[in-house]
Protein backbone atom coordinates (compact mmCIF):
# COMPACT_ATOMS: atom_id res chain seq x y z
CA UNK A 1 0.00 0.00 0.00
CA UNK A 2 2.82 2.31 0.93
CA UNK A 3 4.63 1.44 -2.29
CA UNK A 4 1.45 2.19 -4.27
CA UNK A 5 1.13 5.59 -2.62
CA UNK A 6 4.76 6.34 -3.40
CA UNK A 7 4.19 5.43 -7.03
CA UNK A 8 1.12 7.72 -7.18
CA UNK A 9 3.05 10.57 -5.58
CA UNK A 10 5.89 10.07 -8.05
CA UNK A 11 3.39 10.08 -10.92
CA UNK A 12 1.78 13.27 -9.65
CA UNK A 13 5.21 14.85 -9.28
CA UNK A 14 6.16 13.79 -12.80
CA UNK A 15 2.87 15.24 -14.14
CA UNK A 16 3.41 18.52 -12.33
CA UNK A 17 6.97 18.69 -13.60
CA UNK A 18 5.69 18.00 -17.09
CA UNK A 19 3.08 20.75 -16.86
CA UNK A 20 5.63 23.20 -15.47
CA UNK A 21 8.11 22.32 -18.18
CA UNK A 22 5.42 22.62 -20.85
CA UNK A 23 4.26 25.98 -19.50
CA UNK A 24 7.85 27.22 -19.39
CA UNK A 25 8.18 26.24 -23.03
CA UNK A 26 4.83 27.57 -24.23
CA UNK A 27 4.84 30.86 -22.31
CA UNK A 28 7.60 32.53 -24.41
CA UNK A 29 5.97 31.20 -27.57
CA UNK A 30 2.58 32.52 -26.46
CA UNK A 31 4.08 35.89 -25.55
CA UNK A 32 5.83 36.01 -28.92
CA UNK A 33 2.60 35.11 -30.75
CA UNK A 34 0.59 37.71 -28.84
CA UNK A 35 3.29 40.29 -29.50
CA UNK A 36 3.13 39.50 -33.21
CA UNK A 37 -0.66 39.73 -33.25
CA UNK A 38 -0.52 43.00 -31.31
CA UNK A 39 2.04 44.44 -33.72
CA UNK A 40 -0.06 43.35 -36.69
CA UNK A 41 -3.19 44.96 -35.24
CA UNK A 42 -1.27 48.13 -34.32
CA UNK A 43 0.23 48.29 -37.81
CA UNK A 44 -3.18 47.88 -39.45
CA UNK A 45 -4.71 50.53 -37.19
CA UNK A 46 -1.90 52.95 -38.02
CA UNK A 47 -2.27 52.24 -41.74
CA UNK A 48 -6.04 52.75 -41.57
CA UNK A 49 -5.55 55.95 -39.57
CA UNK A 50 -3.03 57.27 -42.10
CA UNK A 51 -5.38 56.35 -44.94
CA UNK A 52 -8.30 58.12 -43.25
CA UNK A 53 -6.17 61.21 -42.65
CA UNK A 54 -5.08 61.24 -46.29
CA UNK A 55 -8.69 60.84 -47.41
CA UNK A 56 -9.76 63.70 -45.14
CA UNK A 57 -6.94 65.88 -46.46
CA UNK A 58 -7.95 65.03 -50.03
CA UNK A 59 -11.61 65.81 -49.30
CA UNK A 60 -10.58 69.12 -47.68
CA UNK A 61 -8.41 69.93 -50.71
CA UNK A 62 -11.29 69.22 -53.10
CA UNK A 63 -13.71 71.25 -50.96
CA UNK A 64 -11.29 74.20 -50.96
CA UNK A 65 -10.93 73.98 -54.73
CA UNK A 66 -14.70 73.78 -55.14
CA UNK A 67 -15.04 76.82 -52.87
CA UNK A 68 -12.62 78.78 -55.07
CA UNK A 69 -14.43 77.63 -58.22
CA UNK A 70 -17.74 78.75 -56.77
CA UNK A 71 -16.42 82.20 -55.89
CA UNK A 72 -15.01 82.66 -59.40
CA UNK A 73 -18.23 81.42 -61.02
CA UNK A 74 -20.45 83.58 -58.80
CA UNK A 75 -18.36 86.68 -59.54
CA UNK A 76 -18.55 86.12 -63.29
CA UNK A 77 -22.26 85.33 -63.11
CA UNK A 78 -23.06 88.46 -61.11
CA UNK A 79 -20.90 90.84 -63.15
CA UNK A 80 -23.70 91.89 -65.57
CA UNK A 81 -26.06 92.50 -62.64
CA UNK A 82 -23.45 94.61 -60.85
CA UNK A 83 -23.04 96.78 -63.95
CA UNK A 84 -26.79 96.98 -64.43
CA UNK A 85 -27.30 98.39 -60.93
CA UNK A 86 -24.35 100.77 -61.09
CA UNK A 87 -25.50 104.37 -61.31
CA UNK A 88 -24.90 106.17 -64.60
CA UNK A 89 -22.68 108.73 -62.89
CA UNK A 90 -20.36 106.09 -61.43
CA UNK A 91 -20.39 104.03 -64.62
CA UNK A 92 -19.50 106.98 -66.85
CA UNK A 93 -16.71 108.09 -64.52
CA UNK A 94 -14.94 104.72 -64.66
CA UNK A 95 -12.23 104.82 -67.38
CA UNK A 96 -12.48 101.05 -67.76
CA UNK A 97 -15.93 101.47 -69.31
CA UNK A 98 -15.09 104.44 -71.55
CA UNK A 99 -16.85 104.18 -74.91
CA UNK A 100 -19.14 101.41 -73.73
CA UNK A 101 -22.75 101.38 -72.59
CA UNK A 102 -24.32 99.64 -69.63
CA UNK A 103 -26.54 97.61 -71.94
CA UNK A 104 -23.51 96.31 -73.82
CA UNK A 105 -21.82 95.16 -70.64
CA UNK A 106 -24.91 93.83 -68.88
CA UNK A 107 -27.60 92.55 -71.24
CA UNK A 108 -25.09 92.06 -74.05
CA UNK A 109 -22.87 90.08 -71.71
CA UNK A 110 -25.75 87.87 -70.58
CA UNK A 111 -26.55 86.99 -74.20
CA UNK A 112 -22.97 85.99 -75.03
CA UNK A 113 -21.62 82.47 -75.49
CA UNK A 114 -19.08 83.02 -72.71
CA UNK A 115 -21.86 83.84 -70.27
CA UNK A 116 -23.65 80.64 -71.29
CA UNK A 117 -20.48 78.75 -70.40
CA UNK A 118 -20.50 80.39 -66.98
CA UNK A 119 -24.11 79.35 -66.48
CA UNK A 120 -23.23 75.78 -67.42
CA UNK A 121 -20.40 75.80 -64.91
CA UNK A 122 -22.79 77.17 -62.31
CA UNK A 123 -25.03 74.15 -62.81
CA UNK A 124 -22.06 71.90 -62.03
CA UNK A 125 -20.43 73.57 -59.01
CA UNK A 126 -23.15 75.61 -57.28
CA UNK A 127 -25.39 74.51 -54.43
CA UNK A 128 -28.89 73.31 -55.30
CA UNK A 129 -30.47 76.42 -53.79
CA UNK A 130 -28.32 78.72 -55.94
CA UNK A 131 -29.16 76.82 -59.12
CA UNK A 132 -32.89 76.91 -58.32
CA UNK A 133 -32.73 80.64 -57.60
CA UNK A 134 -30.88 81.29 -60.86
CA UNK A 135 -33.37 79.12 -62.77
CA UNK A 136 -36.28 81.11 -61.33
CA UNK A 137 -34.58 84.39 -62.26
CA UNK A 138 -33.93 83.33 -65.83
CA UNK A 139 -37.39 81.80 -66.30
CA UNK A 140 -38.90 85.13 -65.26
CA UNK A 141 -36.67 86.89 -67.79
CA UNK A 142 -37.83 84.53 -70.54
CA UNK A 143 -41.50 84.98 -69.66
CA UNK A 144 -41.07 88.75 -69.40
CA UNK A 145 -39.83 88.87 -73.00
CA UNK A 146 -43.06 87.21 -74.12
CA UNK A 147 -45.32 89.70 -72.35
CA UNK A 148 -47.23 92.13 -74.53
CA UNK A 149 -48.16 94.61 -71.81
CA UNK A 150 -45.50 97.31 -71.98
CA UNK A 151 -47.30 99.85 -69.82
CA UNK A 152 -45.10 101.63 -67.27
CA UNK A 153 -47.12 100.18 -64.40
CA UNK A 154 -46.73 96.60 -65.64
CA UNK A 155 -43.02 97.06 -66.35
CA UNK A 156 -42.51 98.41 -62.83
CA UNK A 157 -44.32 95.44 -61.27
CA UNK A 158 -42.30 92.95 -63.31
CA UNK A 159 -39.13 94.80 -62.35
CA UNK A 160 -40.00 94.36 -58.67
CA UNK A 161 -40.49 90.62 -59.26
CA UNK A 162 -37.17 90.43 -61.08
CA UNK A 163 -35.39 92.27 -58.26
CA UNK A 164 -36.97 89.95 -55.70
CA UNK A 165 -35.70 86.90 -57.61
CA UNK A 166 -32.25 88.44 -57.91
CA UNK A 167 -32.16 89.10 -54.17
CA UNK A 168 -33.19 85.47 -53.54
CA UNK A 169 -30.25 84.32 -55.63
CA UNK A 170 -27.86 86.60 -53.75
CA UNK A 171 -29.11 85.21 -50.45
CA UNK A 172 -28.71 81.64 -51.72
CA UNK A 173 -25.12 82.44 -52.74
CA UNK A 174 -24.41 83.96 -49.32
CA UNK A 175 -25.68 80.81 -47.59
CA UNK A 176 -23.70 78.54 -49.89
CA UNK A 177 -20.48 80.36 -49.00
CA UNK A 178 -20.64 79.34 -45.34
CA UNK A 179 -23.34 81.63 -43.94
CA UNK A 180 -26.15 79.08 -43.75
CA UNK A 181 -27.41 80.50 -40.45
CA UNK A 182 -27.61 84.12 -41.66
CA UNK A 183 -30.55 86.11 -40.32
CA UNK A 184 -30.67 88.46 -43.32
CA UNK A 185 -33.64 88.20 -45.63
CA UNK A 186 -33.42 88.50 -49.40
CA UNK A 187 -34.38 92.19 -49.51
CA UNK A 188 -31.62 93.09 -47.07
CA UNK A 189 -29.15 91.67 -49.57
CA UNK A 190 -29.84 94.51 -52.02
CA UNK A 191 -30.49 97.49 -49.73
CA UNK A 192 -26.88 98.67 -49.94
CA UNK A 193 -26.96 99.27 -53.73
CA UNK A 194 -30.62 100.24 -54.30
CA UNK A 195 -31.95 103.54 -53.00
CA UNK A 196 -35.53 102.49 -53.75
CA UNK A 197 -35.33 98.92 -52.42
CA UNK A 198 -38.06 99.60 -49.84
CA UNK A 199 -40.44 100.83 -52.56
CA UNK A 200 -39.63 97.83 -54.76
CA UNK A 201 -40.24 95.49 -51.82
CA UNK A 202 -43.61 97.07 -51.01
CA UNK A 203 -44.65 96.92 -54.66
CA UNK A 204 -43.62 93.28 -54.95
CA UNK A 205 -45.42 92.27 -51.74
CA UNK A 206 -48.57 94.10 -52.85
CA UNK A 207 -48.69 92.04 -56.04
CA UNK A 208 -48.29 88.78 -54.11
CA UNK A 209 -51.28 89.44 -51.85
CA UNK A 210 -53.73 89.95 -54.71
Amino acid sequence: MIIFKIIIIDMEKDWIDYVVALSNTLTPLLVLALTGVGWHIKNNVEKNTDLELKNLERIKELEDKLHVDRIETYNLLLEPFIIMFTSDAIFNSDPKYKGKTKDQLSIGRMLSVDYRKIAFKLSLVADDSVIRAYNALMQHAYSYNKMKDNSPEHVLVQTSVWISLLSEMLLAIRKSMGNASTELDNWEMIEWFMSDSAEMKDLYLSTQTK
